[in-house]
Parts: C-alpha cells; structure tokens; sequence
C-alpha cells in the first residue's frame, strides 16, 4: 500500500509540474488550460498503481522495468501513527466542506449571479439586478454563468474537494484547487463575444457600494478577469497554442500512466519471480 502511494505520487506530481509550466505560458486559451488542470486533479485522485499487476495484460512486458522502484518502509508503529493523523485531518477537511457548502448557499441568497445545482444546475440571478446592470450586460452576464452551468462546474468543484479532503497533506493538489478557480472563471469568460459587455457589468458587481456582488470565488480573480478581458489581442484566437498545449500534456500524462503500469507490473513480476505472488 505505502509502495503504490509513493509511486502515485511521484508520477502525478510530474504531470502536476507539466501542467504548471504549460498554463503559465502566455498563449493558449484559458478554457483549454481549465481542463488541463481538471485532469491535473482527477489523475491526482486515481491512482493507477493500486491497480494489482496481475490485472494488467500481458503484453505490456516489453515496456516493464526490471526492477521496481525502491519504496521507504515503515514500521506497524509508524504506520499507525501516519493513519491516525491521516485520519484526523480528513475529518477536519470534511468538516470544513460541510461547512462551506452550507454558508455558500446562505450566501447566493443575497449574492450576486451564481449557479446552483451539481447534476441539474441553473442561474440564480438576485432580485434588482435588471435595475443594475443594462439589457447587453445582462445578457453578458447569463453566457458566462449559463457555461458554468453547462459544463457541471459545480460538481467539478464538489469532486475536487472531496479529493483535497482525502489528500488534504499534499502542496501540490491545493494549488491545483487555486488554478482551477482562476482558470474556471476566466474560461467562462471566453465564451462572451461581447467582452466590453461583461467589463461593464463586473464593474458594477463588484462595486463593494452596491448590494449584489459578485461571489468570493468570482471577485477574487476580478483584476485578472477585468486584463484579460481588455487584452488587446484576445486570447481565444490561439488555434495552434491550444493544440500544442493539449498534445503536450496528453503525453506527459500517457507517459505517467504507463509508468505506473509498469511499476505496478514490475512488482507483481517480481513477486512471482520470489514466489510470493498471491
């Protein structure tokens, strides 16, 4: 078990690495660097290597390692005390969602535009919010929830939190949390033809003078939004950015998967090998 933990780890954090260095390259769409970093999290939380090797077809031989790589052993102490305190920081993490979802939906009763639901999401718009803002901006302000609604962004969320709560220990899945609400925001963005429409209206959203403003989430990443908004050059018209970027991480990732079936192959091989294969 702690063998096929470490060696998850180590692969998921190299994907994690190339999905840094990618998304923080200027060009490339912020839609398509979402999802580089969805599937950042969701390799996070499936963990092939604990998959048994003898699950694994035969033909994968020929890319597998001789030897498996070296793991750190502990002792039933140890081990104990590592799943205590585990276990201890899982509950507090589950505690601590339980607690958020329960003020966010306090919240969207006075808040601003937000999307509610995670199998069948719709737009709450607040009462007064056709007084605020104009007919154009509204309608800018619709496209960006509705795609927020179309693509179950809140149950992507709610999946995500759910695996921080279980690798609540580790640096990397945290960031991964921050890059994702940066880039969820800023892809729904892109799906507005008419930016200056949505400039205006976040403008008045996040006016802290008005009633109706915009969700922690949304108004946190306000001065990115708002730059990449008015950018000179729009950053959706990046056709071959977007095309490097997904093949880029597409083999990074393939590479990590194969790593751990042959970690995993490698150590059923050589269970068989010791004749301790079960």
């Amino acid at each position: 078990m702690m063998h096929s933990i470490e060696i998850h780890f180590l692969y998921a954090s190299v994907v994690w690495i190339a999905a840094w260095l990618l998304t923080s390259m200027e060009r490339g769409t912020a839609t398509t660097k979402y999802w580089i970093w969805v599937a950042t999290s969701i390799n996070f939380f499936l963990p092939l290597s604990a998959v048994p090797g003898r699950f694994w077809p035969s033909h994968i031989s020929w890319f597998t390692p001789q030897v498996a790589l070296n793991t750190i052993s502990f002792g039933a102490r140890t081990t104990a005390i590592v799943w205590v305190v585990w276990s201890a920081g899982a509950a507090l993490m589950l505690a601590r969602l339980y607690l958020r979802i329960r003020a966010d939906r306090r919240a969207s009763d006075r808040g601003g535009p937000a999307v509610r639901g995670l199998l069948r999401p719709h737009v709450f718009l607040p009462e007064g919010i056709d007084r605020l803002l104009t007919g154009h901006e509204l309608n800018a302000v619709l496209i960006h929830e509705l795609t927020h609604a179309r693509r179950r962004d809140n149950l992507i969320r709610l999946i995500y939190e759910l695996g921080l709560c279980v690798l609540w220990f580790h640096p990397f899945v945290w960031f991964t949390g921050s890059r994702l609400a940066l880039y969820r925001e800023l892809s729904c963005d892109e799906s507005v033809t008419d930016s200056a429409r949505l400039v205006s209206a976040l403008a008045k959203l996040a006016d802290p003078e008005e009633a109706l403003l915009l969700q922690a989430t949304a108004s946190s990443f306000i001065r990115l939004r708002l730059a990449r908004l008015t950018a000179a050059e729009p950053q959706r018209t990046y056709a071959a950015a977007n095309t490097m970027l997904a093949l880029a991480f597409s083999v990074v990732l393939l590479a990590a998967a194969i790593g751990l079936v042959a970690q995993s192959a490698a150590r059923y091989l050589c269970a068989l090998t010791h004749g301790t294969a079960r």
